[in-house]
Formats: C-alpha cells, structure tokens, sequence
C-alpha cells in the first residue's frame, strides 16, 4: 500500500540496506538467544564489530588515497598558486587541464575517496537505523511486546493516550496514515511498537496506571525487556538522563555514576579515535591550511557533540557509539601501520597500470595521456631541472595550438581530448 512506513525503514537506498543487516543483527541476537544470554547490549556490540570488519576494506582503500593526497598536495598547491588571480576561461581551462594531469601521474581520479564514502554513508545510517528500531529487526524483541500490544489497541482511548508520550511526536504521520485510520492491523500494530519500544519506565508504568486491567501484561512485557536491555545494570532502553533523575530521586548514587559513564566513554573514545586518524599536512609555505583548521575544530567538536547526543538518547545509542569508536580505534592502528609499511612508488605504479587498461578497453592510448600528465607537471615536479628546451614563450604557443586541435576533435576536458593535445604537440616536435 502507498505510503505505509511501517517499523522498519523505508527510505530509497537506506531501507533495502537496513533490511539486509536487519538480517544479521537477527541472527547475532538468535544465537545469543540459543546459548542462553539475549542481551540488546551485546548484540550491538557484537552487531558494530561486524559492520566495521565488513566496510575495513572500504576504509583501508579511503586511507591509501588520503596517503596519496598528501603526497600530490605539494604539486596541486602550486597549480593553484600559479593560477590564484587568473580568472579568465583560458587560465581556468589550463588550471583545471594541470591538476587533472597530476591526479593522471599518479594513477588516481579527483573522486577517488568519494566512492567509498558514498558506499559507506548508506551503511552507516542502515546501522543506525537497525539500532535505534531493533523490533522492526529482530522477531524476538518484537514478540516481547505481545500480546500487552493487541490489548492495549482493544482498549477505548489507547491511541490518544499513548501519542502523550515523549518520543509519539515522531511517528506522527504513521498515526494519521490511511492504513492506521482505515484499521490496517499490521500497520496498527507496528505503530504501536515504534511508539512503545521508544518509550521510559515511567510512561511504561503510566499505562497500567491508566488501564488497570492490563497491569499484568504491562508488568510481564517489562520484566522480558529489561532482560534484553540490562547491559551492565543499566537499562540501555533509558536514556542517561532519565536514569540520572530517577537515580537521584531514589538515591541510588551508582546508576549516576553508571549513567554519566556512557556519554563520558563516548566523548573519550572518539576523541582517542579522531587522534588516531590521519590529519591533513599544513603547508609551512602558505597561510592556514583550511582542511587542517577545518579538521581541528572538528576534532573537538565531535566529542562534545557525542557526549550530548549520548546523554538524551537512549544508552543504547551511546553503546553503539561507544563500541564504533573502539573498534575503528583498533582499526585504525592497524590500518596505520599497514600504511607506514606501504611502498608508496609502487603503489603509484599499480595505480597507473590499472588506469592504462581502462583507457585501452576505451580505446585510447594510455602512452599519450601519460606523456601529456608528464608534460603539464614537470615543471612543478622540478623547478630546478627541465627536459625540454622550449621556452615559456614557445611551449604557451604549442599549448595554444593543442588547445585550438583538440577543441575541433573532441569534447573539451575529456580523456580523449588530452590525448588529441599530447598527438597535436608531438607531431609539432616530430616535424621540427
């Protein structure tokens, strides 16, 4: 049916993703549930330990081309000097032509971190998702909250009373759906879990307050989801702050202590994590590097971020917080040694042996795109050496010349364009 949002995600991309590690949370917490310990709290730890196994080559991929970064910046920095207060379309065709020559030196594409990012994004929010909604995920959890469910919805006023609770406002739209109006059960029912599964000791206690006859039910639902949640003594379905003020109004000083520690651990550990990361190189020669302020600041930020959006949402939040930043800790460790080790040449090499074959399956000479990429930034390899003998006046005459064939036979900036300027060029030289 259009429109129906159900409990599990469905939003393009992130929803068929969330679906499938839907799958494998499942299975996490079915066979914790075999050996006898169904904890919500392991589970997500175990839960975050194999994502972040699975997207390790991604990530080990991401920081190859960051350790490729740095040592292109040098060259891209100076193409960007040399063309700093030229506007013109001439002096930004050159300037766009120069760097991409750079990038084709080394054997990678402007975007080359951008795909694993863009591969990575839907996993993470999907992991987020499956979390934060684990009913929706895992038929186990779901079952705990029957038959109080199908009960409560029997019941006169139960609608209107549970859209009081805090975290209702969210599913808003799921209330005034057709399918919750028209008396879709499955929708119904699903409603009703998103709102529960979201809802504080409190609110659970106001509903046997307000429908004495299901005070049974409500205790037995209770009593299977603190199971499921209790991680450590802490009840992971409560956020820090409520379980601070509940703590502090019984006197039980602990579970303050215990409550504090989540958003705490979470600023802790991803700030060992941000350190652990590479950091953009500044550029003595030049004023404040901007992606190096950029990510100062956010390296500060980000814990203290953490450690608020920690404390409001539910501990089981800060959890997979917590257990993320310890496990891309130990990963990036590892992923830097392997890194420090890396023959950079030869990677470079590799680099560029992969591109040639995708240009020769695209019919282009990969030889010439390499000889125009070795033309365009050899002077910004070696300022103190050159192996032609042109002169700035004679090679800005043959960049002209290129410029005007390659604009007649091929779409401006393409491959096959460059490779049309390096033949123009060389034809020139041959003839001389």
């Amino acid at each position: 049916m259009p429109g129906i949002i159900l409990t599990q995600n469905q939003t393009f991309l992130i929803g068929p993703v969330a679906k499938i590690l839907g799958y494998i949370m499942e299975g996490i917490f079915f066979c914790l549930d075999k050996i006898g310990i169904p904890n919500i709290g392991l589970s997500i730890i175990l839960f975050t330990i194999v994502i972040y196994l699975l997207m390790m080559p991604l990530t080990i991929k991401q920081q190859k081309f960051s350790k490729l970064s740095a040592k292109m910046n040098p060259e891209l920095q100076a193409i960007q000097a040399k063309y700093k207060n030229k506007k013109d379309n001439e002096s930004m065709m050159r300037m766009n032509e120069e760097t991409q020559a750079v990038y084709a030196k080394y054997g990678v594409s402007a975007t080359g971190s951008c795909v694993q990012l863009l591969i990575q994004m839907p996993i993470l929010f999907a992991l987020y998702r499956v979390i934060y909604a684990m009913p929706a995920y895992v038929g186990k959890i779901k079952d705990a909250f029957f038959p109080l469910v199908d009960k409560l919805i029997a019941q006169a006023g139960s609608t209107e009373f549970i859209q009081t609770f805090k975290d209702a406002a969210m599913f808003t739209k799921q209330f005034s759906n057709e399918a919750f109006t028209g008396g879709n059960m499955d929708y119904v029912r699903n409603t009703f879990v998103d709102v529960l599964n979201r809802a504080s000791t409190s609110e659970w206690n106001s509903i046997a307050e307000k429908f004495p006859s299901l005070s049974v039910d409500v205790n037995n639902t209770l009593e299977t989801l603190e199971i499921y949640n209790n991680f450590l003594g802490l009840n992971i379905g409560n956020s820090p702050s409520f379980i601070v003020k509940e703590a502090i109004s019984s006197g039980a000083y602990v579970m303050v202590a215990a409550a504090i520690a989540v958003p705490l651990l979470s600023a802790i550990t991803q700030w060992i994590n941000t350190k652990l990361m590479p950091q953009p190189e500044s550029n003595n020669n030049s004023q404040d590097n901007p992606m190096a302020s950029s990510m100062k600041t956010m390296n500060y930020m980000m814990p203290v971020m953490s450690a608020i959006f920690c404390y409001t949402l539910p501990a089981g939040m800060g959890l997979y917080w917590i257990a993320g930043s310890v496990v891309r800790s130990i990963q990036q460790v590892i992923i830097n040694k392997h890194i420090d080790k890396m023959d950079l040449d030869e990677l470079i090499k590799k680099n560029v042996e992969k591109r040639n074959k995708k240009l020769e399956k695209s019919g282009i000479n990969p030889k010439t795109i390499n000889n125009y990429a070795n033309m365009s930034t050899r002077s910004i390899a070696s300022k103190a050496s050159s192996s032609s003998s042109m002169t700035q006046e004679e090679r800005d005459l043959a960049m002209k010349k290129s410029t005007e064939y390659y604009s007649k036979n091929a779409k401006p900036g393409s491959i096959a364009s460059k490779a049309n300027m390096v033949k123009q060029y060389n034809e020139k030289n041959n003839r001389k």
